[in-house]
Protein backbone atom coordinates (compact mmCIF):
# COMPACT_ATOMS: atom_id res chain seq x y z
CA UNK A 1 0.00 0.00 0.00
CA UNK A 2 0.82 3.46 -0.95
CA UNK A 3 0.91 6.37 2.14
CA UNK A 4 -1.39 8.10 -0.81
CA UNK A 5 -4.46 5.54 -0.10
CA UNK A 6 -4.78 7.42 3.04
CA UNK A 7 -4.46 10.78 2.21
CA UNK A 8 -7.02 13.41 2.21
CA UNK A 9 -4.92 15.75 0.01
CA UNK A 10 -1.72 16.24 -1.57
CA UNK A 11 0.48 19.28 -1.56
CA UNK A 12 2.95 20.07 -4.20
CA UNK A 13 4.82 23.57 -3.46
CA UNK A 14 7.63 22.71 -6.03
CA UNK A 15 9.36 25.72 -7.56
CA UNK A 16 10.46 23.81 -10.24
CA UNK A 17 8.77 21.14 -12.00
CA UNK A 18 9.07 19.14 -15.24
CA UNK A 19 6.19 17.29 -15.81
CA UNK A 20 4.81 16.04 -12.08
CA UNK A 21 4.63 12.84 -12.07
CA UNK A 22 4.10 12.54 -8.18
CA UNK A 23 0.68 14.98 -8.70
CA UNK A 24 0.13 12.12 -10.96
CA UNK A 25 0.39 9.45 -8.79
CA UNK A 26 -1.65 10.84 -6.23
CA UNK A 27 -4.24 11.48 -8.34
CA UNK A 28 -4.28 8.09 -9.41
CA UNK A 29 -4.74 7.11 -5.65
CA UNK A 30 -8.10 9.71 -6.04
CA UNK A 31 -5.94 12.22 -3.55
CA UNK A 32 -6.59 16.11 -5.09
CA UNK A 33 -3.67 17.71 -5.51
CA UNK A 34 -2.56 21.65 -3.95
CA UNK A 35 0.13 22.51 -6.19
CA UNK A 36 2.57 25.28 -7.53
CA UNK A 37 1.90 26.54 -11.39
CA UNK A 38 5.25 25.89 -12.45
CA UNK A 39 5.98 23.60 -15.26
CA UNK A 40 4.35 20.96 -16.45
CA UNK A 41 2.04 21.02 -13.45
CA UNK A 42 -1.02 23.03 -14.92
CA UNK A 43 -1.16 19.83 -17.73
CA UNK A 44 -1.59 17.72 -15.20
CA UNK A 45 -3.38 19.34 -12.49
CA UNK A 46 -6.40 21.10 -13.43
CA UNK A 47 -7.20 23.86 -11.83
CA UNK A 48 -10.63 23.81 -9.36
CA UNK A 49 -11.16 19.88 -10.93
CA UNK A 50 -8.31 17.71 -10.07
CA UNK A 51 -7.23 20.55 -7.13
CA UNK A 52 -5.77 23.79 -6.85
CA UNK A 53 -2.96 25.63 -8.81
CA UNK A 54 -1.27 28.87 -7.00
CA UNK A 55 1.78 30.57 -8.29
CA UNK A 56 5.10 29.94 -6.92
CA UNK A 57 5.59 30.43 -3.21
CA UNK A 58 2.41 31.64 -2.51
CA UNK A 59 1.45 29.26 0.85
CA UNK A 60 -1.52 31.39 1.83
CA UNK A 61 -3.43 30.42 -1.38
CA UNK A 62 -2.40 26.99 -1.43
CA UNK A 63 -3.54 26.93 2.88
CA UNK A 64 -6.69 28.41 1.68
CA UNK A 65 -7.20 25.91 -1.62
CA UNK A 66 -6.64 23.14 0.80
CA UNK A 67 -9.04 24.24 4.34
CA UNK A 68 -11.71 24.97 0.88
CA UNK A 69 -11.15 20.74 -0.03
CA UNK A 70 -10.92 19.86 3.22
CA UNK A 71 -13.69 21.80 4.98
CA UNK A 72 -16.46 19.48 3.22
CA UNK A 73 -17.14 16.17 3.40
CA UNK A 74 -18.93 16.55 -0.33
CA UNK A 75 -16.20 18.83 -1.72
CA UNK A 76 -13.77 16.39 -0.84
CA UNK A 77 -15.47 13.32 -2.32
CA UNK A 78 -16.04 15.73 -5.99
CA UNK A 79 -12.19 16.14 -5.49
CA UNK A 80 -11.56 12.83 -5.40
CA UNK A 81 -13.40 11.22 -8.14
CA UNK A 82 -12.07 14.11 -10.40
CA UNK A 83 -8.38 13.57 -9.31
CA UNK A 84 -9.51 9.83 -10.40
CA UNK A 85 -10.57 10.85 -13.66
CA UNK A 86 -8.23 13.61 -14.73
CA UNK A 87 -5.23 10.89 -13.49
CA UNK A 88 -6.91 8.57 -16.14
CA UNK A 89 -6.49 10.61 -18.70
CA UNK A 90 -2.77 9.82 -18.40
CA UNK A 91 -3.30 5.74 -18.20
CA UNK A 92 -0.01 4.02 -20.48
CA UNK A 93 -2.55 2.60 -22.74
CA UNK A 94 -4.11 5.98 -24.20
CA UNK A 95 -0.27 8.13 -24.25
CA UNK A 96 1.64 4.66 -25.27
CA UNK A 97 0.03 5.03 -29.22
CA UNK A 98 0.67 8.76 -29.21
CA UNK A 99 4.27 8.20 -28.32
CA UNK A 100 4.39 5.01 -31.14
CA UNK A 101 2.65 7.51 -33.45
CA UNK A 102 5.52 10.30 -33.06
CA UNK A 103 7.99 7.88 -33.60
CA UNK A 104 7.15 6.48 -36.68
CA UNK A 105 6.46 9.64 -38.12
CA UNK A 106 9.53 10.94 -37.41
CA UNK A 107 11.21 7.60 -38.28
CA UNK A 108 9.11 8.29 -41.56
CA UNK A 109 10.26 11.82 -42.15
CA UNK A 110 13.94 10.44 -41.76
Amino acid sequence: DSILAYSDLFLLPSETESFGLAALEAMAWSVPVISSNTGGLPEVNVQGVSGYLAPVGDIDAMAKDAIAILNNNETLATFKKQALEVAQQFDIALILPQYEKLYHEALRKS
